[in-house]
């Protein structure tokens, strides 16, 4: 397939209006596109083996050896590259100072069946974490803790919109997605390897000591009820962490990191 390369101007363009109805969840899935913006999110997808379909560049862009070899990449792969204004790319992303680059990509395949759970010995599983940026950030932890993926669990929000793959900062490319219900997570679960770890006041021990054991999957829930008692009473392992001041709680995404990273020096 040959390289398409073209310049659009009007606002009115059908393709501008494509690809800004990807910031929408429903066009999303219809599409199965997805968004993804700025020089290094895409650099850390090729590196990753994912191209975009369609790489959408600014025409007033600075010269940059990485964004060459984006392009290059795209070309040869047979994708589509469109040159337009700031402007014009303000209103496909939805930022007033868009960067100067922006990509589509096919949206990856998240049944649990496509997880590899020996691949590693840390996973990270949300239970209908409704914020964004606190999905972005456990994609981030999962990168740095060396986590096989993050697992969402019930109605948690899009992992595909914008607002979570900018707030993953290229992880969304590095950490294997899954969605599932809880119906079908924890017999996924039970057929395999995996010890189900959660942080709980019920029955539970100190989260540093712990015995954890891999494939270890460090389970958060919703950023205001927390995780359903029965999901709780469902783990393996159920720890908690001191708190000091007059807080009752932690953050969702910084409760998976400080569990991630005890796992990780446990393990």
């Amino acid at each position: 397939m040959s390289p398409t390369r073209r310049e659009i101007t009007g606002f009115s363009n059908p393709t501008v209006k494509a690809l800004r109805a990807l910031r929408e969840k429903r066009h999303r899935k219809a599409a199965g596109r997805f968004l993804a913006e700025g020089l290094r999110l895409l650099t850390d997808a090729r590196e990753c083996s994912y191209l975009p379909e369609v790489l959408v560049l600014s025409d007033r862009r600075e010269p940059h050896p990485l964004l060459a070899a984006l392009e290059e990449a795209v070309e040869a792969d047979g994708g589509e590259i469109i040159e337009t204004t700031p402007d014009i790319l303000s209103k496909i992303t939805g930022k007033d100072n868009p960067q100067a680059v922006a990509g589509v990509f096919a949206e990856f395949d998240t049944s649990l069946a496509a997880l590899d759970r020996s691949s590693a010995d840390i996973w990270l599983v949300a239970q209908a974490l409704r914020d964004p940026g606190n999905l972005g950030t456990m994609l981030r932890t999962g990168d740095a803790i060396g986590a096989g993926g993050v697992i969402l669990l019930d109605d948690c929000a899009d992992p595909f919109s914008v607002e979570a793959v900018r707030a993953s900062m290229g992880a969304v490319f590095t950490q294997r997605l899954a969605q599932a219900r809880w119906e079908e997570f924890e017999p996924w679960l039970r057929s395999g390897a995996g010890q189900l770890v959660a942080a709980s006041l019920r029955d539970a021990q100190p989260y540093r000591g712990a015995p954890y054991s891999a494939p270890c999957f460090v389970m958060v829930g919703n950023e205001s009820r927390g995780l359903p008692e029965p999901y709780e009473m469902a783990c393996d392992l159920r720890v908690t962490m001191p708190m000091k001041g007059r807080a009752d709680s932690l953050n969702a995404a910084v409760a998976a990191a400080v569990l991630g990273y005890e796992v990780l020096a446990s393990l």
